[in-house]
């Protein structure tokens, strides 16, 4: 017998969990402009990749319950946007899976519900979560994965400014919609993450969170993760044409070592950093240096010039560098510049 489900309208906040209201300002002081090609290669959406990002997509149930009235069930609602990767394996922002108790406070569900593109509404077991990039995984329940149209791959290729993207989710629950516009600045920071993020010029709203950022052949190049709320009114609901997400590149790290069950170690170069001027230009030096940098002869005071042949301008890109490009482990080139003399050093990343 067929169950008949109300699904209302979701007021989650997609500006990132414990940030519900970063100002136009903000924005100026967290945003690092590295350079960057002016231009990027334009290719025509083809209706093929529409049509699987649509298919791939997915909506993020939650029940409302009016605590009054326990006896009447509550209304279904769509609080965010996933997506299915492959063989069941669903991937969402992480504050848009969270759950508020009273026992013990914040928590990410250990089963959520997902309503397909086709509306069958399908139970999800938690596989693992990162506070650290706002990236969680589920996987459906085996018996219903067979009710997925498509799955989707992470894009290979550099994001670069000016790529077309689209997004396809779930704004302020209702949908599925869609939006299309440009890749803007690679290099963004908030306070709401410990990395960079990839700002995109396209609209999204609350309930865009942890749902697909596509590119022409429908792979993905990144996860909503926030928008940035300009207008003046305290509301729960927000929309922006200014919307950031998390970089595919790092989140496919992240879901490939969920999925392989082994923990995502990030390498450590080993040295604490502070700007200085090198003639007229703003650099990195080292502030304070230990293992493995110490080992392998880089000195307090050395100014840093390049890793892997990749010129550092700032620390935060020296920590992305790490993050997404290198394992523990990995054996990477530094350039420093001594007095006045550059030198070039071999460092056996460590572990953290």
């Amino acid at each position: 017998m067929a169950t008949e489900r109300k699904y209302g309208m979701s007021t989650h906040h997609l500006v990132a969990a414990h940030y519900p209201r970063l100002s136009a300002f903000c924005v100026w002081i967290v945003t690092m402009m590295l350079p960057f090609p002016l231009n990027a290669e334009t290719m025509e959406l083809s209706q093929d990749a529409i049509l699987r990002a649509r298919q791939a997509t997915v909506g993020i149930l939650a029940e409302t319950q009016d605590q009054r009235m326990p006896e009447k069930p509550g209304k279904v609602i769509v609080r965010g946007t996933g997506f299915h990767l492959r063989d069941g394996y669903v991937i969402t922002a992480r504050h848009a899976a969270e759950k508020h108790q009273l026992s013990t406070g914040t928590v990410v569900q250990k089963q959520i519900r997902v309503l397909t593109n086709d509306l069958h509404e399908l139970p999800a077991d938690l596989v693992s979560d990162s506070a650290f990039m706002d990236v969680v995984v589920y996987r459906v329940v085996e018996q219903y994965r067979s009710k997925f149209q498509a799955g989707t791959s992470f894009a290979t290729n550099e994001v670069l400014p000016g790529l077309e993207v689209f997004t396809v989710g779930y704004p302020l629950g209702w949908g599925p919609t869609m939006a299309f516009g440009r890749i803007g600045n690679t290099n963004t920071f908030l306070q709401t993450v410990d990395t960079r993020l990839i700002q995109a010029d396209l609209s999204a709203c609350s309930g865009n969170s942890g749902g697909g950022l596509f590119n022409a052949q429908g792979d993905i190049v990144g996860i909503v993760h926030a928008v940035i709320q300009v207008d003046k009114e305290e509301t729960q609901a927000h929309c922006s044409r200014m919307t950031f997400v998390i970089p595919g590149i790092l989140a496919e790290r992240i879901i490939n070592a969920a999925l392989s069950g082994r923990p995502l170690a990030f390498s450590r170069l080993g040295v604490h950093m502070t700007s200085v001027k090198d003639g007229t230009k703003l650099r990195v030096a080292v502030k304070e240096v230990a293992d493995p940098a110490k080992s392998a002869g880089i000195q307090k005071h050395d100014i840093l010039l390049a890793i892997e042949e990749t010129e550092i301008l700032d620390g935060a890109q020296l920590k992305n560098f790490l993050i997404e490009r290198t394992s523990p482990g990995q054996e990477v080139s530094v350039k420093v510049r001594r007095v006045d003399v550059d030198l070039t050093f071999h460092v056996v990343l460590g572990g953290g």
